[in-house]
């Protein structure tokens, strides 16, 4: 299934505290991942489905954002939630999030289909975060081409998904940030750095 999300889900590269209000209770859990319109969480509170929580974090180094939530899913101890946010809110989660991607703490990882070519799209951070999305979209979905433009920090974890995906599936590497670029170049250039690189995946 290709990606048609309204909003983008976005990894963190090291995993967000998130307090929880709920009942009168104030509890603690750790973001999966952050949309514009909401949230996956894990957390050991019990928080039924349809109720109202609230929600106060901060992405990193951002203001604390305080917004009321709906919780509309839950898998065990990982809860969906839906944000009820004011303006104030959004325009700090939204700033939060590009804060982290232009800085490479976050990554969103996309398929889109154009012309019968199914082309990846990375943007933020190039790393191990994003290995179970990568995989996924590499054998379940089908690749044609990776687009790095939007790349803004390359791990080597990051480097070995995307040797994985030229060496045994055939992807074409496409428009690459400078980052990138100048990462993928050294690691090729690196005698033997291919098969550790490759080993490490």
């Amino acid at each position: 299934m290709l990606d048609q999300r309204r909003h983008q889900r976005i990894r963190f590269g090291v995993p967000q505290t998130i307090r929880i209000g709920y009942g009168g209770v104030i509890g603690e859990g750790v973001i999966e991942n952050l949309s514009l319109s909401g949230l996956m969480m894990r957390t050991t509170m019990s928080l039924d489905i349809s109720h109202n929580i609230g929600c106060e974090f901060s992405v990193f180094d951002s203001p604390v954002i305080d917004v009321p939530a709906a919780v509309v899913s839950r898998v065990c101890d990982l809860y969906g939630v839906r944000f009820q946010p004011g303006p104030i809110s959004q325009i700090l989660i939204e700033d939060a999030i590009n804060s982290a991607l232009t800085k490479g703490q976050a990554s969103i990882l996309s398929v889109h289909e154009l012309g019968g070519r199914k082309t990846m799209r990375i943007t933020g951070g190039l790393s191990a975060v994003l290995r179970s999305d990568f995989m996924h979209a590499l054998t379940r979905m089908g690749v044609d081409e990776i687009d790095l433009e939007g790349v803004t920090a390359v791990e080597q974890a990051g480097l070995a998904l995307c040797l994985v995906a030229t060496k045994r599936h055939g992807v074409a590497i496409g428009a690459q940030s400078s980052c990138f670029a100048e990462a993928w170049e050294s690691a090729l250039a690196v005698p033997g750095g291919l098969e550790r690189m490759e080993a490490g995946v």
